[in-house]
């Protein structure tokens, strides 16, 4: 077994202590929205590039700054400066400097919530203003064709400089839903409008929800309580039908691109060409083991061509919009899973498949752009380091050459310059808390612009512990993480609460602060618990044979693999293997449940929040893709439904769930708590009125109390 240790804060500097006067961890301190949380956090500097250049700007709450060689700062611009302009022409003021978006060396456009405007640094003057009406969302912005669409109640509209505004297309409360995120925001799909190249054209996202089945919600502080009814389309029962609009700024013309039958699809990944001809749809059947990728005449909204296809036995998941080489006219790159891991392909629009770019047992997790003459792009992958670590790294278009820019273990986030010689690097690992450098891609050298000092100097903090874990195959590595309880003693006994999330998309361990940990596992320590998390098998990251041996079966491989970790925990002799309690949310809560019932003997408490119980009650886009039709899986859906073994439950369990949960619906939890009644098995239940999947703001310090209670009263 191979073990990393790491000491923090008062370990770090030499200072690990027996001794009396370190300060105690609160909850406001550790819970995001506590009253101390933001003391915390590794203190941040907000550096960008200056335009298009290679210059590098501080932007500060009242003031900019453009640093110069040797990391010195000096004077650009302030708030002060900026608002005065803004009161000159009646304008809401500004609150900070911090948001900015640069279009270029001298000039950057900042939404000041009645409209989107345009400051020059040099003139010190507004340039102009694009305003939208009040109740406007989803405002985007295009400052090539100085020109927004917004969503007005439930139409859309585009408003260009010095033109009326114009309703590109009408909406309904009924559930014609436009230029938003649609299939449940799957895919990697997050917005629903998308510029043309040069902003002489926008698509977006038409979402017909008209067929799908209304879903209670309840409004209980109504003075008669009042249903909020949603959209949901539950696994097997009817979807949504969603279709691709393109409007021409220039022609006031808006056509749809002919998408055809069936309509139950999923349009994903949308992507203009360079020239602003062709749209590329990554089409995904509902089996979602099948996807196209179709071209579309951006003008017509005829089909032009399948460029490709991709096929699986188990999912096909496009989460990447196609790349386009800008300096070329029909190259682009493509992210696909088809040799087994996440990697990068180059496609010429007419010729197909030109290349693989990058190959191994690694993945890309990120395309980030390209250099100034398009020779060389950049991304960030897992490719030294493994899973724990990320770095960054671009690859030569022509000989597939593929080059590691980043140094040092961790885990980097990366802002590139337009020329692609400069590159802005964030990057943390376990003793470190945020380091942001200046690197110079073609030197090789760096310069250091930030480092945080470590926030929790003076409290008694934990020892955080990395592990490499079998998993319940025997062959594959897991990574698990440990925080010990501070002035930790070896001949004692200890509880452990295990944090268990275990579904896809979510790797809670990593080579970044505190191990990724969230910070009330370190509360929890402080309490005197030993904190435990492991990444099972079914998380991402690790190519398709670790993340989909999953399929039809969810909550198998992954309380298999949970099981190994709790073997590991009671070899060690300071684990108290009477006291497990295990504590997740969301798909972790569903875990949560799953252990407790397949494992009644071992764990002694669960906290289990917003849990999926049966997943023929979750959403088409989610559960099909790992579950197939209830009809198609029968056997998986009975195997994996919580609500048919509420009986096994031997341990002390409290359910938590939020009344207008939107994702997770209540209904999951409410019929768990009916059959535990109807197997007279007592569990605790409590329920967040008006809250919805999360439990968020100052209302989540009161969840925490809640679960750290709930374990302290009984492990």
């Amino acid at each position: 077994m191979k073990r990393w240790i790491f000491l923090l804060s008062l370990i770090l500097a030499g200072l690990w202590a027996q001794s009396q006067g370190i300060k105690e961890l609160s909850l406001e301190d550790v819970i995001v929205g506590g009253k101390n949380y933001r003391k915390f956090l590794p203190s941040y500097k907000n550096y960008k590039f200056l335009g298009n250049s290679d210059n590098v700007v501080l932007n500060q709450s009242d003031s900019l700054f453009l640093v110069t060689g040797k990391g010195k700062k000096s004077f650009l611009l302030n708030l002060e400066k900026v608002n005065k302009e803004f009161k000159r022409l009646d304008l809401n003021e500004l609150n900070t400097l911090w948001n900015i978006n640069w279009i270029d060396n001298n000039t950057f456009w900042i939404d000041n919530n009645e409209g989107i405007v345009v400051y020059n640094i040099e003139s010190k003057s507004i340039e102009y203003i694009l305003y939208y009406p009040k109740g406007a969302k989803h405002v985007h912005f295009n400052y090539k064709t100085s020109a927004i669409v917004y969503l007005k109640d439930f139409d859309l509209y585009i408003s260009e400089l010095n033109k009326q505004p114009q309703k590109i297309e009408s909406g309904s409360k009924e559930g014609i839903v436009l230029g938003q995120s649609v299939h449940r925001s799957e895919f990697g799909i997050t917005d629903g409008i998308f510029w043309s190249p040069s902003g002489n054209s926008v698509a977006f996202y038409r979402m017909d929800e008209t067929m799908v089945t209304d879903y209670p919600l309840v409004n209980v502080n109504a003075r008669v309580a009042k249903t909020e009814n949603i959209k949901y389309p539950m696994a097997g029962m009817k979807s949504h039908e969603v279709t691709v609009g393109v409007y021409d700024l220039r022609t006031g013309k808006l056509v749809y691109m002919q998408t055809g039958e069936p309509r139950e699809k999923y349009l994903t990944n949308i992507s203009w060409s360079n020239d602003e001809q062709k749209i590329l749809i990554a089409e995904l059947n509902r089996g979602q083991d099948h996807m196209k990728m179709n071209i579309y005449d951006s003008k017509s909204g005829n089909l032009v061509r399948e460029l490709f296809e991709e096929k699986s036995d188990t999912w096909v998941e496009p989460e990447n919009p196609a790349l386009f080489v800008p300096a070329t006219s029909n190259l682009f790159i493509w992210q696909s899973e088809r040799d087994g891991y996440n990697h990068l392909y180059l496609y010429d629009l007419n010729k197909g498949l030109i290349k693989q770019l990058t190959k191994g047992q690694w993945v890309v997790t990120k395309a980030l752009g390209f250099d100034a003459k398009s020779k060389n792009l950049f991304f960030e992958a897992t490719k030294d380091g493994g899973v724990l670590n990320r770095n960054l790294y671009k690859v030569a278009l022509g000989n597939g050459k593929v080059s590691r820019i980043t140094s040092g273990e961790g885990t980097h986030a990366i802002s590139i310059s337009k020329s692609g010689n400069k590159v802005i690097d964030m990057y943390s690992n376990l003793n470190t808390p945020r380091v942001i450098q200046l690197v110079d891609v073609n030197k090789r050298t760096s310069m250091k612009l930030h480092e945080a000092e470590n926030p929790f100097q003076g409290y008694k903090v934990g020892e955080i512990v990395l592990d490499t874990i079998k998993s319940a195959n025997g062959k594959t590595d897991l990574y698990s993480r440990m925080i010990l309880p501070p002035n930790f003693d070896t001949t004692k006994k200890y509880p452990v609460v295990v944090y268990v999330y275990g579904g896809p998309h979510a790797q809670l361990v990593k080579n970044s602060w505190l191990g990724a940990a969230r910070m009330w596992q370190l509360y929890m320590a402080q309490q005197g618990y030993i904190a435990f998390t492991m990444d099972n098998r079914g998380s991402p990251d690790r190519g398709c044979d670790f993340e989909k041996v999953i399929h039809r079966r969810l909550g198998e491989a992954e309380a298999a693999d949970q099981m190994e970790g709790i073997k590991f925990l009671k070899s060690l002799p300071y684990v108290d293997e009477n006291r497990i309690g295990v504590h997740g949310w969301s798909y972790g809560g569903f875990m949560t449940i799953n252990l407790m019932e397949k494992y009644p003997d071992v764990f002694k408490v669960g906290v289990s929040g917003g849990p999926v119980t049966d997943w023929k009650y979750y959403e088409i886009m989610y559960g099909e893709r790992y579950m197939d039709l209830p009809e198609e899986n029968k056997e998986g859906y009975e195997l994996t439904n919580l609500n048919k073994r509420t009986q096994n439950i031997n341990g002390r369990l409290l359910v938590i769930h939020g009344a207008i949960d939107p994702t997770v619906v209540w209904q999951h939890s409410l019929y768990f708590v009916e059959q535990c009644i109807k197997n007279r098995k007592q569990i605790d239940y409590f329920v967040y009125p008006r809250h919805e999947h999360n439990v968020r703001g100052a209302d989540r310090v009161h969840l925490m109390q809640k679960v750290i209670n709930y374990f302290n009263d009984f492990l």
